[in-house]
């Protein structure tokens, strides 16, 4: 593909309709030459990664250092992202497949994964799932609240580089990598990747509310024509629903990068513990033949016993991705894993000594290195799998080390109580701003930031009604006319996008200002 068809901004429909608007402030001058290098830098000048210093990765780090967030992990991704596509570019065969799929240049996927979590909200997952509910079951939004969504929606629309941009204004290379899952909750493509005999990974209903649409997807109908235009010139290069090469390889590098750091913090600060991880990997381990004969139910009746968990990660597994499992690798992965993290890392409790941090450090380089080694990039890849993978020792080795993570923290009931404090925390707020949008006395003195992203709204709908109705509809399938039902999709979307946009001590810091108790009327920035 050619730099200019990579770079194109183009001046596509959602760029007419907002006067035209689509290049930067002569006044604001980038300093890198190469315009992937420019995104980049827009992406980490923004005050949308900044915030991410604040915003929990799994639980709130509280100040205390030791815990990644997500500016931390966004930066470890990068990292990752950058070493991978070096990779390939290094080695002529690879090298020539990506080219011939639209490219793999170092830059655009360092710039996609510095950006890939701009749009997480306060409290991380369990802030994503409360905004999606109240979007959804509050507002009638039919397309809900997704992170991923949000991360595209900040980059083409609510940030801006200068006083008269929209977004970022950032080139279709770096903007199509940033689509994890490209298509909509429900309308985009035709046929939509849900109804693909083999979904791709996220483009499945979610179990517990079929009827919904994707359980991920990475743009809200207000961006649609910005998907398209990014996707443009990837066009007969790969699938309507597939990863661009840069996408797939940012989305490698979170999966590392997840499956590793993560139990790198539990271990620090004392939250995974040896005994009750060696249970599990021993036990599985010593009656591996009887698990694998076990029946279901019974299975899942026993699963606080240490070992069935283990097995029933195999044959999830085995259900969802039967295109690379394969049991033998399944094995010599949880031996490994059982190997250097169980019985050479955990069995050491984290003391602080540089003995602890070098293990520390030692384990992750080594991981790294062995995870980064084992990426393949394919022709014709399976719809569970981007152009970009890992090889089957190392692909199950991910999965093993991302079940560590779930079962033994975030299954964890004291974290279930810590979150189910945020997620009311979150639905108060979203009832106290909600309340003040409406108070006809108090509309003039909104803060600023809400008014505007209002303002912002209502334009979008306003424009899909006139233009797309098919795309608005509300979230029981509806057409959404009128008006009065245009409005209140705006403030809903107004809402959520200013709620997302907080750090988890902004959310609780304007919640107590909102209900009396802060100690000082301007103790705390809501102006992002």
């Amino acid at each position: 593909m050619t730099q200019q068809a990579a770079t194109s901004g183009g001046a596509g429909p959602r760029a007419r309709r907002r006067d035209g608007v689509v290049g930067v402030a002569t006044e604001h001058a980038d300093l890198a030459a190469s315009p992937f290098r420019v995104d980049r830098d827009r992406i980490s000048g923004s005050p949308f990664f900044a915030r991410l210093g604040g915003v929990t990765q799994v639980v709130s780090a509280a100040g205390s250092g030791l815990l990644h967030n997500r500016l931390t992990h966004s930066l470890k991704v990068a990292q990752v992202a950058r070493a991978i596509a070096e990779r390939l570019g290094a080695e002529p065969g690879p090298r020539a497949l990506a080219e011939k799929l639209g490219g793999c240049d170092a830059d655009v996927v360092e710039a996609a994964a510095l950006a890939h979590d701009l749009g997480h909200p306060p409290f991380g997952h369990l802030g994503e799932r409360v905004l999606d509910r109240i979007a959804r079951h509050r507002y009638g939004l039919a397309d809900g609240f997704e992170g991923n969504a949000q991360t595209f929606r900040i980059l083409t629309t609510t940030d801006v580089r200068g006083p008269s941009a929209i977004g970022l204004d950032l080139t279709a290379a770096v903007r199509a990598a940033v689509l994890k899952y490209p298509w909509l909750r429900l309308h985009h493509p035709a046929p939509h990747p849900s109804r693909l005999p083999v979904p791709p990974r996220g483009a499945a209903e979610p179990d517990d509310a079929p009827g919904t649409g994707s359980s991920k997807f990475s743009a809200y109908c207000t961006e649609l024509d910005d998907l398209e235009q990014a996707r443009g010139p990837f066009a007969g290069r790969v699938e309507r629903w597939q990863q661009t090469v840069e996408a797939s390889v940012m989305d490698t590098a979170d999966d590392i990068a997840y499956a590793i750091h993560d139990l790198q913090d539990f271990h620090r600060i004392g939250v995974l513990q040896h005994a009750s991880v060696a249970a599990e990997f021993g036990r599985w381990a010593a009656d591996m033949a009887e698990l694998s004969a076990m029946d279901t139910d019974k299975l899942a009746e026993g699963r606080r016993r240490p070992g069935y968990s283990l097995e029933r990660l195999r044959r999830r597994l085995r259900a969802k991705d039967s295109w690379i499992v394969d049991d033998e690798a399944f094995i010599q992965a949880v031996h490994r894993v059982r190997a250097e993290l169980v019985d050479e890392l955990l069995a050491w409790p984290f003391d602080g000594s540089i003995e602890a941090e070098q293990a520390l450090a030692s384990f992750s380089a080594r991981w790294t290195a062995r995870l980064v080694g084992g990426v393949l990039l394919t022709a014709s890849p399976t719809t569970r799998s981007g152009h970009v993978t890992l090889r089957s020792a190392q692909w199950h080795e991910v999965q093993v080390l991302k079940f560590v993570h779930r079962r033994f923290v975030l299954l964890r009931p004291d974290l279930a109580l810590h979150q189910r404090g945020q997620a009311s925390l979150l639905g108060r707020l979203v009832d106290a701003l909600d309340a003040w949008l409406v108070d006809r006395d108090e509309a003039s003195r909104l803060p600023r930031r809400l008014h505007d992203l209002v303002e912002l709204a209502h334009d979008e709908y306003a424009a899909l009604a006139a233009t797309a109705p098919e795309l608005l509809v509300g979230a029981t399938g509806e057409p959404v006319e009128g008006a009065d039902a245009v409005h209140a999709l705006a403030r809903g979307r107004a809402v959520v996008d200013f709620v997302a946009s907080l750090t988890d001590k902004q959310a609780v810091s304007l919640l107590d200002a909102l209900s009396g108790r802060a100690a000082q009327p301007w103790s705390e920035s809501f102006v992002l």
